[in-house]
């Protein structure tokens, strides 16, 4: 690096030091009676940034457990956040000051992937977001709507277990080595593509027994592209050189990436307008959501632009792929370690459903033990840990401390379901403490809270339920050479295993007739 980039650096840091300088005296003179959150030593300009590390979500739990249930941090120069890890304080924050907290902080890496923070995930609480939750609720992801989609789940299952009972059969001794995340990927793909957009992934005889099918294998690298840059702990959001001279190109990456993901998205959105437009809608009941948008565009052309629709449907997307199938593999990961889990829960899906048929989506909600492995699932690996961040939009109090407006809020949903007040051994994998309400009364958030909660945790229950029932249901499965599963966690704005799951799956004999039938 040349002299005069040099002193350009060293002079903007000392103009941010100088800037939080006189800032903390501005605020210290104006109001000495407020009681800020406790908070650990900050640097200067970088605040606690030296803190950040992989995976966000246990380094604040690590730091709750010093410095309380309710801790501040300061993000940067100026970016202050409030962090919540204990059940009492996020209640407080999501019913007594869920207005206060509908806000979303709108950082440089929101803006450049979620079209200029106008989608509904981080859109500012107000109408537009209002009229965005009333489409995806009411429009998209209502209760009949989700049972209308259940034969395409089942249709999509079938053909995952189809796939992979052609590999294991096809293998030396009939078991063969999978790489679940891949399979759950696609299978979370197809769902979303075939309800979205009326589309279907472009399987041939070549690739027809592979892992993924080409538009997952595409859909999926974007989102290994997009998603790092996306969580709470990106430090170019917060320090303003690293965006400047993109030193590691990681800017030109997330565009990149979101260029190639509005590429994917368009092409379904253009190929639904020429099917509606050539007569090809059919029944209302059985129109994909993209169809169903395109026909309000009609009537409301200013508010369903194009745009708006492309944005709907990337977080339809980005989040029904990623946090279904993270979920899944978490769960099966879980199973692997504790075999005497996944018989038990083989044995109730063999008694309640038998072994002539699939599990079904009615079934699901019948299998308890099967519910509690997936509640267990949630509360020791939720999708997003850290949940999506929120901001205050007026000054309030959270557990008895002061919190500014503009605060940004980061709800610890990973610490939160591993309090030892709330939960008994709370890092053990126990299905049975969801038996017979045991847990009832006990905050379960994996979806979030409030008015800002996951529109689409109807969808994702069914969607979870139906897969992972089916898997137990139609194999026998095995460690990797008898070997434990790393459990280790990798970070982002989800909680991906830092090694994808692998594991042996042998089709189960009594459920042979109903494997070659499929």
């Amino acid at each position: 690096m040349d002299p005069a980039a040099c002193i350009a650096i060293l002079s903007l840091v000392f103009l941010f030091v100088l800037h939080h300088l006189l800032g903390v005296a501005s605020r210290n003179g104006k109001n000495k009676s407020v009681r800020l959150p406790p908070s650990p030593p900050a640097i200067p300009f970088l605040g606690h940034l030296h803190l950040v590390k992989t995976p966000f979500h246990a380094v604040l739990s690590r730091l709750a457990a010093r410095h309380g249930p309710v801790f501040s941090l300061r993000m940067g120069s100026s970016r202050r956040a409030v962090v919540v890890s204990s059940p009492d304080g996020a209640k407080e924050c999501f019913t007594e000051h869920d207005v206060a907290f509908a806000n979303r902080p709108l950082f440089p890496s929101q803006k450049l992937a979620n079209f200029g923070g106008t989608a509904l995930s981080v859109a500012s609480y107000g109408p537009h977001w209002r009229n965005l939750r009333r489409v995806a609720t009411v429009q998209l992801l209502s209760a009949h709507r989700v049972a209308c989609m259940s034969p395409v789940i089942s249709a999509e299952v079938r053909a995952m277990v189809r796939r992979m009972n052609r590999a294991a059969t096809a293998a030396v001794g009939g078991a063969a080595r999978i790489q679940l995340k891949r399979r759950l990927f696609e299978f979370s793909l197809s769902v979303l593509m075939e309800t979205i957009a009326q589309s279907k992934t472009s399987r041939t005889e070549a690739n027809a027994d592979t892992d993924m099918s080409p538009e997952a294998q595409v859909y999926k690298q974007i989102m290994d592209d997009v998603l790092p840059h996306l969580s709470t702990a990106n430090l170019w959001d917060y320090l303003p050189v690293l965006r400047w001279f993109d030193v590691f190109g990681a800017i030109n990456k997330l565009v990149a990436a979101v260029s190639r993901r509005d590429v994917f998205l368009r092409r379904l959105i253009d190929a639904e307008r020429q099917r509606e437009d050539g007569g090809g809608g059919g029944d209302s009941e059985k129109k994909s959501m993209i169809a169903v948008l395109l026909s309000l565009q009609k009537l409301d052309p200013k508010f369903y632009t194009d745009t708006m629709i492309t944005s709907l449907c990337s977080n339809m997307f980005g989040a029904g792929t990623e946090t279904t199938s993270t979920t899944t593999e978490w769960a099966m990961a879980l199973l692997l370690n504790h075999p005497e889990t996944l018989m038990k829960a083989q044995a109730e899906i063999d008694a309640a459903v038998g072994t002539s048929r699939l599990v079904t989506a009615d079934d699901v909600s019948r299998l308890t033990y099967l519910q509690c492995i997936i509640n267990e699932t949630f509360r020791l690996y939720p999708a997003v840990p850290l949940l999506l961040p929120h901001e205050s939009s007026a000054d309030c109090k959270v557990g008895g401390y002061d919190v500014p407006r503009g605060t940004m809020l980061l709800v610890n949903v990973y610490a939160i379901h591993r309090d030892p007040d709330a939960w008994e051994d709370p890092a053990e994998f126990r299905p049975e403490r969801f038996e017979d309400g045991k847990a009832e009364g006990r905050l379960l958030m994996p979806f979030g809270m409030g008015r800002r909660k996951c529109p689409g945790e109807t969808l994702a229950l069914r969607t979870v339920g139906l897969v992972l029932g089916t898997l137990i249901q139609c194999f026998d499965w095995d460690r990797v050479g008898g070997v434990e599963v790393d459990m280790t966690e990798s970070g982002g704005l989800t909680i991906p295993m830092a090694v994808p799951l692998e594991a042996v799956c042998r089709p189960r004999a009594a459920m042979r007739d109903v494997l070659e039938e499929l």
